[in-house]
């Protein structure tokens, strides 16, 4: 059975046990021993701090009084102590430093991705973007969660992506993305509103069980929607049908693919290269990457790109090739 943490009352006694203590003994030695305030203070101090190696009182008061406050002190002593003991054991002390450090990392992200949900399919987004080198933040509130989580050193943010707060704590205001992945149709659909509302430029991909919940994501805010059992039912429909077509995608398609990768770079007015052609640009033999389509600024697809069609602002690239070539693919439009 976990031991629960300290809590804010036996705090509050420790501090008043204390606080009572310095409070009667300047009282008291001020009205037994006749002394000045700041005086009764100074040996209430003394006495405690030293269990009442100071002079000694003449009086037979203040002596019984000197031995009241000493016993006071040690009983106050012994129970901050045990709650320090208690603190230690309990984790208590770890926790709240390895909270903090979290927290501080989480404020310093910037283009970090969101995970609310770290269950099945929570995990393996989470697997995917360590592999591909990509930051992110886990939000649950799960037991098993939490456990898995810690186990494999992610950024945690503790608590339930429904509740207020809880998206801010994770960086939303920075993030690049966020990924609903909750077993839960209505929290993800609770999560996606008010990550839009929050953040109406925020990449969103949701997590829904029916036809009917990923309508209803899509028209909270969600730019993506994800039915895992459909999705698995076609993916094993492909193997079936078309093995090698769907080898081949396995490869292109996976963040930690030995070989091809597919990657997406946006044609910007600063890069030099807006305006002309995949011809003129000779991306094939400069970089070794292959343009497979392109997607227009009117979010059109060119599934089939002319080497003599322009490449305007706006319009992303999407390329097959090996990490190498796509990095060469990368500097050739990077802003000058």
């Amino acid at each position: 059975m976990e031991r629960s943490p300290i809590s804010f009352r036996q705090v509050a006694i420790a501090i008043g046990a204390f606080g009572g203590l310095l409070v009667a003994g300047t009282v008291g030695f001020a009205a037994i021993l006749d002394e000045s305030v700041f005086d009764a203070f100074y040996r209430t101090v003394i006495t405690v701090y030293t269990a009442g190696l100071v002079s000694v009182p003449e009086s037979t008061g203040g002596r019984a009084f000197t031995l009241f406050l000493v016993v006071w002190g040690v009983a106050v002593f012994f129970y901050v102590f045990a709650l320090v003991i208690e603190l230690t054991v309990s984790g208590t002390l770890g926790g709240v430093w390895q909270e903090r450090r979290a927290r501080r990392h989480v404020e310093r992200l910037r283009d970090h991705f969101i995970i609310c949900g770290y269950g099945r399919v929570g995990r393996r987004v989470g697997e995917e973007f360590r592999e591909g080198g990509l930051p992110y933040v886990v939000v649950d509130y799960g037991p098993d969660a939490l456990r898995v989580a810690k186990e494999r050193g992610d950024l945690l943010v503790e608590g339930k992506g429904t509740e207020g707060g809880v998206l801010a704590s994770a960086g939303l205001e920075h993030a690049r993305g966020l990924v609903a992945s909750s077993d839960s149709d209505v929290d993800n659909l609770y999560i996606t509103l008010s990550a839009r509302a929050a953040r109406p430029d925020i990449l969103i991909v949701a997590r829904a069980a029916t036809e009917d919940a990923a309508e209803k994501l899509r028209l909270a805010g969600a730019d993506r929607v994800v039915l895992p059992y459909t999705t698995a039912g076609q993916e094993m429909a492909k193997l079936a049908v078309r093995p090698q077509v769907a080898a081949f995608l396995d490869i292109v398609t996976s963040a930690g693919g030995p070989d091809l990768r597919l990657e997406e770079i946006e044609i910007t007015a600063g890069s030099g290269t807006a305006g002309r052609t995949i011809r003129d640009l000779r991306v094939r033999h400069e970089t070794g990457a292959l343009v497979i389509a392109v997607r227009r600024a009117d979010e059109t697809f060119d599934v089939t790109p002319s080497p003599d069609a322009p490449l305007d602002p706006g319009d992303v690239l999407i390329a097959v090739g090996t990490a190498a070539e796509l990095q060469r693919l990368e500097d050739l439009f990077a802003p000058a």
